[in-house]
């Protein structure tokens, strides 16, 4: 297992250190690195402490303790070169190549990627993360070293520098490590950010681990003589037995779960049988539950189902000496190597060597999810299948053929399609588990053999989103949906508005010879043609925008004179479509210290063109442009109003829904609004002869998100009429 090296190791150690490991063809190269970050770092002082040049040292020996090629222990040497502007890209590429060069132009692109949680404004630079991360997996494991050597130093840094970077390895780094199976380096992250994160809490619990510290070791020495009795008697020769405490995050998260204290933990320490052959790791396990009862659920064979970064051992907790619990993993030599190594273990070109079969689908899997977050644009969603994509599995589930797909607690038929592939995802009608039809909102369960059944012209359903559990099915089915939906309302919009411009003998084709769609786009804050005409199919533009933007001039007809009688009309809103208070008062953008309440009558949301109203006494009641009530008033107490700039609050407006009489409307109309994160105020239906009547006052944050809500509703079959009231 590699470790932290220290940080005062000289270039001449690390040298020796690294001549230890790599073949003799390699070593110039190497030599040459070290010359070159001698002379271009010098003695400048790192940020953390020492000098920069120690850093980069230490850095690039922990890569050799993991056993890396000789690339990336050079490209971990020199991975701060660009960065300190001390070499330039070229520069590298031409001292020592292209591939190199590749793992050091990746360090530095993500090298200032600034992490927070909510990821807004962030997301293009993790987004870098990730897709350095697919190109070479190199550049992943450099960065990783070069992160658990800053945590080593940490202890330096400002307090709030310490808390970002220790929240940022802890979600992103660490789960990273797990990901690519270094199980070591994702333990060393995660306790060095416990105890940046929570120093108290790690302070209190290293005192009492240390506290018992001989006692557990008694212990430990008790029952590795024990188990290597009873081995020998059942006729297995261990290659050698373990015990080591658990880290002291782990231990944590356990506290905090189960709601104990530390003196009720335990298994607090793991213990690791190695044995030579597969057949021995069984031998072995039924030999520890003929004296040692097993806990119930806490068996797992990862043996026969690997997890996706090829790790295989048998668990199980037993109860042990002192009716103590302990946890015993079992596994060959070459188990516990990939186990310790990770995706180290597996980098086969390294060597020239073939790739096989298991590590092919490692390397799969991980450009599987780059590929996966490559396709997501919302940075909400995006760091939510970030998370997802780096989840530690709950649940094995296998294909008739024997493959595994690892996947989260509650997950369904339709996430394990897409687990397989996307175009089988797009096309499931059904399933059939451990042989039998279930129902797509079945849960898997621990080992279940799932038949995924597709149809060729089928496709993804809406309502898959309120029962898929992974990132990778959320997004896909979300990918469908917008794309139908854009499609729709494109042409519902193009439709509305040709015959909306034929009454005022006006065409689309007119306005773009004409000249005049740049101006109205411009007006409208469409980027183009096809965006403006998804607005108003979508609801979320008002149909009678386009008319009014373009009036008096381009609405003409030949001669000057005008279609229909000329309507009266209010103000033009102008403006950002920002949020304001349902009521109370506020300062209006561009009319200050004036009060404000939106009225009930016709219920504006942001993104409605709004006109004020001057009440007797009561400040400004803000209606909607096309508002009746406001248009039965004298047009001398309107005011000219926008919506103020930054203000957070959800705003009711109202909806006619007519519908068919169907069993269950209300409960689908329900659903649908729900799952486009809407509150229901309130809802009433009537009976009609031919169908219902349903008002329903809605929560939304504006006309966007209205739009969506109407979208969704006009596409179930059983309504007839939708409307804003």
């Amino acid at each position: 297992m590699a470790s932290v090296p220290d940080t005062n190791l000289t270039l001449d150690q690390f040298y020796s250190l690294a001549a230890g490991h790599l073949p003799a063809k390699d070593l110039p190269l190497v030599e040459k690195a070290c010359a070159f970050v001698r002379e271009r770092h010098g003695d400048k002082p790192y940020k953390y402490g020492g000098t920069f040049l120690q850093h980069v040292t230490a850095v690039a020996a922990i890569l050799v303790s993991m056993k890396m090629d000789m690339a990336t222990i050079v490209g971990g040497l020199l991975h701060g070169t660009i960065n300190e502007a001390v070499a330039s890209l070229a520069e590298i590429q031409e001292i020592f190549g292209p591939e190199i060069a590749n793992i050091v132009d990746g360090t530095t692109r993500i090298t200032n990627v600034r992490y927070t949680a909510a990821a807004v404004g962030q997301v293009e630079n993790i987004r870098k993360y990730i897709l350095a991360m697919g190109s070479d997996i190199r550049v992943l494991l450099v960065r990783l070293a070069d992160r658990l050597q800053d945590m080593s130093m940490l202890s330096a840094a400002a307090e709030a520098e310490r808390r970002y970077k220790a929240r940022e390895t802890m979600d992103l780094y660490a789960p990273l490590a797990a990901r690519i199976g270094i199980e070591w380096l994702k333990r060393e992250l995660e306790d060095s950010s416990f105890s940046y994160l929570y120093p108290e809490d790690y302070a209190r619990l290293s005192r009492q681990m240390d506290s018992t510290l001989d006692e557990r070791q008694a212990y430990v020495d008790e029952v590795i003589g024990i188990l290597h009795g009873k081995l020998k008697a059942g006729r297995v020769e261990p290659v050698r037995i373990t015990g080591r405490p658990k880290h002291l995050y782990s231990i944590y998260k356990k506290l905090i779960a189960q709601k104990i204290t530390v003196d009720k933990v335990y298994d607090k320490v793991a213990f690791r049988i190695i044995v030579r052959t597969v057949r021995e790791c069984y031998q072995a396990l039924g030999v520890i539950h003929a004296d040692w009862p097993p806990v119930p659920g806490r068996i797992k064979d990862f043996i026969s189902v690997p997890k996706a970064n090829n790790y295989q051992s048998l668990h199980t907790t037993v109860s042990g000496p002192h009716n103590h619990f302990i946890e015993i993993q079992i596994r060959t030599e070459e188990m516990d190597r990939v186990a310790q190594e990770g995706v180290a273990a597996h980098w086969a070109y390294k060597e020239g060597q073939q790739v096989s079969r298991n590590d092919a689908r490692l390397f799969r899997d991980i450009k599987q999810i780059v590929r996966n977050l490559q396709e997501v644009e919302d940075p909400n969603e995006f760091m939510e299948s970030l998370k997802s994509e780096l989840y530690e599995a709950d649940i094995f589930a296998v294909t008739p053929k024997g493959e595994v797909r690892e996947l989260p607690r509650g997950s369904t038929p339709i996430d394990f399609a897409y687990a397989i592939h996307s175009d089988i995802g797009d096309t499931c009608v059904g399933a059939k588990v451990n042989g039998q039809i279930v129902q797509l909102k079945y849960r898997l369960q621990q080992g279940d053999i799932v038949e995924i059944l597709t149809q060729k012209n089928e496709h993804p359903k809406r309502a898959w989103l309120q029962i898929v559990q992974t990132a990778r099915a959320k997004n896909r089915i979300r990918q469908y949906c917008r794309r139908v939906e854009k499609e729709r309302s494109l042409k519902l919009g193009r439709e509305l508005c040709e015959r909306e411009l034929k009454k005022n003998g006006v065409s689309l084709q007119a306005l773009v010879r004409g000249g005049q769609l740049r101006l109205l786009l411009k007006a409208l804050h469409c980027s183009n043609l096809d965006d403006m005409l998804i607005k108003v199919g979508s609801g979320r533009l008002s149909l009678s925008a386009p008319i009014r933007a373009l009036q008096p001039e381009a609405c003409a007809a030949p001669g000057g004179e005008r279609h229909g009688e000329e309507k009266r009309e209010p103000p033009r809103q102008s403006g950002a479509h920002a949020e304001a208070p349902t009521s109370g008062s506020v300062a209006l953008d561009n009319i200050p210290d004036m009060p404000m309440k939106v009225s009930r009558c016709c219920h504006p949301i942001p993104g409605d063109p709004i006109v004020g109203f001057i009440t007797t006494g009561a400040g400004l009641s803000i209606h909607r442009a096309e508002c009746p009530n406001l248009l039965a008033t004298s047009s001398t107490r309107w005011v000219e109003v926008t919506w103020p700039a930054a203000l957070q609050q959800n705003y009711n407006t109202a909806l006619l829904i007519r519908a068919e009489r169907r069993k269950g409307v209300l409960a689908n109309i329900s659903s649908s609004i729900s799952a486009d994160d809407a509150e229901i105020v309130e809802l009433n239906a009537r009976t009609l002869q031919n169908g219902a009547e349903i008002d329903v006052l809605l929560s939304v944050r504006d006309l966007d998100h209205l739009g969506l809500i109407m979208q969704h509703l006009r596409q179930m079959s059983e309504v007839v009429e939708l409307r804003r009231r």
